[in-house]
């Protein structure tokens, strides 16, 4: 069973809380978050990204990760942080295209995940995984919030929503995307319990995004066990849970720089061979995330979206096996018999020639690119159900990369969970 904690956050003082949150640290490269740091000398990328302001030094240069606690540490001491006085939860609230997402934020333990309390579908790269290992120890603190999902049993996200409801929020920003978040904190003890009772319920936890910041904060919990300076927060760290039904998904989409050993119509005439089935779309609608499958689905299918010389085509073919919960993906597939099997990209993961858009990309997007000629094709998946990915979990599965794009997309800087104390 699923047990959580309060925690006293660091947040940015009010009147600084629409210009400190930032992206996370792993959507920006570091000379894109050198540019937004210029444009907005507050932005939490200055902590969250410290390479981004030493362009000279390697990324992972002690100096590097001291300078991002540096940076940390003079913006509490200069105000523009503050931390609350008692442990508390947080909900978040953030509105995207007219559609409202709350989650409670808080912290759970590093056991959890060791104990699989906690379930991912992902695994974690070692260079990712080391660099926020770092981070986390030398600041002191969980600067970015891990997504996780639950099964609500039936009260929990009217409790979360309700919290809103009759308060206003303790900090808020607008993106530049017109995206609002809030936070709104939860101080009252009879509020916290029922909370901390309502989840005592839930089973388990699924992480939807997050992957690394959550196997990096074991590992500096374990590392500080190991060299004596353990913390009880450094065995928790922070969380924003939501409901797994109160969530969006999207498809992650594949961009191919070329062809390799094909025409156009020779990869069509493969396809075909390989029972594939081919056919013009039609107009689609440029300004939407996905594209509505033409396929009958009275039977599980296999669908997905090619765009290449100026024509969408859906590609289509009946699910071999449905039980088999990975290999029936749409990503596997594409991944076994298009990608590898034809093209020759047999690496997902490192493949020059491969590159990914996260869902939340209008369409014309991936047209604009094959347009231009930087790229030959363009494939545009659909979601993954979320009740399937849940179910990996559960089955101790591992998706390809690159298969879910979760929103919303949380912000870092608007809650900080500190581990020195």
């Amino acid at each position: 069973m699923v047990q959580i904690y309060r925690f006293a956050a660091v947040r940015p003082e009010r009147q600084y809380s629409q210009d400190i949150p930032s992206v996370p640290y792993d959507v920006v490269t570091a000379a894109e978050a050198r540019e937004c740091i210029e444009k907005n000398p507050l932005s939490f990328l200055r902590v969250s990204r410290p390479d981004a302001e030493l362009p000279d030094l390697p990324p992972n240069d002690d100096r590097v990760y001291q300078r991002a606690r540096e940076i940390f540490d003079e913006m509490l001491s200069d105000g523009k942080f503050q931390r609350d006085a008692e442990p508390g939860m947080y909900v978040y609230r953030a509105v995207q295209d007219g559609e409202e997402f709350v989650g409670l934020v808080c912290c759970v333990a590093t056991e959890d995940y060791e104990n699989r309390t906690i379930r991912r579908h992902e695994l974690t790269r070692y260079d990712k995984e080391e660099d926020r290992t770092r981070h986390i120890d030398v600041v002191g603190a969980n600067t970015g919030l891990v997504f996780l999902l639950y099964r609500d049993p039936g009260e929990i996200a009217s409790c979360v929503h309700s919290i809103t409801e009759a308060a206003e929020p303790d900090g808020s920003t607008t993106t530049a995307s017109g995206v609002l978040h809030e936070i709104y904190r939860v101080t009252d003890d009879e509020t916290l319990s029922r909370l901390e009772d309502l989840f005592s319920a839930v089973p388990a936890l699924y992480i939807a995004d997050g992957h690394h910041r959550a196997k990096s904060a074991v590992n500096v919990a374990e590392r500080r066990r190991d060299s004596g300076r353990f913390t009880e927060e450094a065995g928790k760290f922070m969380v924003v849970l939501f409901a797994h039904d109160r969530v969006r998904i999207h498809g992650y989409s594949r961009l191919v720089t070329d062809l390799g050993n094909y025409t156009f119509p020779g990869l069509v005439d493969a396809l075909l061979n390989a029972g594939w089935d081919v056919r013009p779309y039609g107009k689609v609608d440029a300004s939407g995330y996905q594209i509505p499958p033409l396929a009958a689905n009275d039977a599980p299918m296999h669908v997905m979206h090619f765009y290449i010389k100026g024509t969408w085509y859906e590609v289509s073919k009946p699910v071999a096996d449905p039980d088999d919960l990975i290999g029936s993906l749409d990503v596997s597939v594409l991944q076994k018999e298009i990608l590898e099997g034809m093209l020759g990209i047999a690496d997902p993961r490192g493949d020059p020639r491969l590159h990914y858009m996260g869902g939340a990309k209008p369409l014309s997007s991936l047209e604009r690119l094959v347009d231009s000629g930087e790229y030959a094709l363009a494939i545009a998946m659909q979601p993954v159900r979320v009740e399937t990915v849940l179910a990996i979990a559960d089955a101790d599965g591992v998706m390809p990369p690159k298969s879910t794009w979760f929103e919303p997309k949380l912000l870092s800087g608007l809650v900080i969970h500190t581990i020195d104390e």
